[in-house]
């Protein structure tokens, strides 16, 4: 028999009013879709009716005067995905949680109450809070360095894993003739004492049929990358060529293999936001139309949030961008590396970097069998398992479920309906074995 060919996953950013500072002064735009249900209703179905993996809410703990506007006034994701489990019955639900600024039993509750309420559909993207200011609203005296919070993030997860398994699958007797609502010896308590935390359990909730979230991190650090190969699921990244693409990909699977994991079992998103037009013309004119909403103004404080909200606007914009040292290297360390890396190799001066970051154009501009040609390329070379797809533009989601799902599906890369009702199912992920109930099975095989 011919095996079965490997198909593209594909996940939905839901952004609001726009990743960057002036999405919302489009015409075609609710100013509102940040704080409106309504709006998150409709992209959750729309994402659903083109067969998605999952849809992903993206989250944070500071904001200043010069955020985003989609930050400034936005939903808390496990709340949100709460409420978009009621009206969706496949799709994924996805939602990030920072390990430094929360706790570990009340955390793997929440996920595991998502778990539940959505039949086997939740995912955690773990984050480790990259802005200095988010312990100004925890009342801690200082944000941790960079290494720390990995450490913190490891101790995190190895605790929630722990809480999620402390029911067996068929702990909850509920013999109503008997009165045995439990199976004591199937209950378990934790007794975690660690460097960070001490948690004893048991969790009081019990897995749902995908055994545990699925775990999802976005760390391009080395650490970060460290992090993702030997303890997520699925590793959502962003890159402007193939060939940064496949060196990421390569990376992480050569890493995750070096933990003894399955290198299958790690999957790629990186994230793209297509923009789609009848000829190569109209992609590129909905393109500038965005991009002219953006003043440097704009792009200067949008810039700024990358390097700890620092100030550009006291530096010429026609001169060399600054040279900040370690500026940046405790907040988005990869990204803000990256920034400053390519400045100096390309001569950049500071209006041009700002510019670039506030409207990235990206490669995945064109008509719609342009971009699922890039797509195909992309994923049979190997630079990803699927794809994160962002609205760069009014309509972004609904015009590629429209217009690119179908040549994806024709060419028999994307499937045509769901393989199951469970996010692991989808992606093609095991099952995790509660550890518990593995044990107590070598002991039988064993005796």
């Amino acid at each position: 028999m011919m095996a079965k060919q490997k198909q593209l996953k594909l996940g939905a950013l839901l952004h609001g009013v726009g990743g960057g500072t002036s999405l919302w002064r489009h015409p075609e735009v609710q100013p509102d879709a940040s704080i409106n249900i309504d709006v998150y209703k409709h992209w959750v179905q729309k994402a659903e009716a083109g067969k998605f993996d999952l849809v992903f809410i993206a989250d944070g703990l500071y904001i200043t005067e010069k955020s985003i506007p989609h930050f400034l006034n936005r939903f808390e994701p496990l709340t949100l995905l709460s409420a978009l489990a009621a009206v969706s019955k496949h799709v994924g639900l996805v939602g990030t949680l920072s390990t430094s600024y929360s706790e570990p039993f009340t955390v793997s509750r929440q996920f595991a109450s998502l778990d539940r309420i959505s039949g086997g559909r939740a995912g955690w993207n773990i984050v480790t809070s990259p802005l200095e200011g988010s312990a100004l609203n925890y009342g801690k005296k200082e944000h941790p360095d960079h290494d720390k919070r990995y450490r913190i993030a490891t101790e995190f997860l190895e605790v929630a894993r722990g809480l999620w398994d402390s029911w067996e699958d068929d702990a909850f007797v509920r013999n109503k003739e008997t009165g045995v609502f439990f199976d004591p010896d199937k209950m378990h308590t934790l007794n975690h004492v660690g460097e960070f935390f001490s948690v004893k359990g048991p969790l009081n909730i019990a897995r749902s049929k995908q055994g545990q979230p699925v775990i999802f991190q976005a760390g391009s650090s080395e650490v970060g990358k460290n992090y993702a190969a030997k303890h997520a699921d699925s590793v959502f990244t962003g890159h402007e060529t193939i060939e940064d693409a496949q060196a990421f990909y390569q990376d992480v699977k050569s890493r995750a293999a070096s933990f003894g994991r399955n290198p299958d079992e790690v999957l790629i998103f990186p994230g793209i936001s297509p923009i789609l037009g009848r000829t190569p013309e109209e992609a590129e004119r909905k393109y500038q139309e965005v991009a002219s909403l953006v003043t440097i103004e704009n792009a200067l404080d949008y810039l700024g949030r990358f390097f700890e909200h620092h100030d550009f606007s006291q530096y010429p914009l026609d001169e060399p961008f600054p040279e900040l040292g370690d500026l940046g290297k405790n907040s988005f360390q990869s990204g803000t590396d990256k920034i400053k890396k390519d400045a100096k190799e390309k001569g950049l001066m500071l209006r041009q970097v700002a510019l670039q970051a506030a409207t990235p154009r990206g490669g995945f501009i064109g008509t719609p069998e342009q971009v699922a040609d890039r797509i195909q390329a992309w994923f049979e070379g190997e630079a990803a398992d699927g794809f994160m797809i962002a609205s760069a533009v009014p309509n972004g989601l609904e015009e590629f479920v429209d217009l690119v799902v179908p040549i994806l599906q024709e060419r028999g890369l994307f499937r045509t309906d769901y393989e199951s009702d469970t996010l692991r199912g989808n992606l093609g992920l095991p099952v995790p074995e509660n550890r518990y109930t593995l044990e107590r099975q070598k002991a039988v095989a064993k005796a």
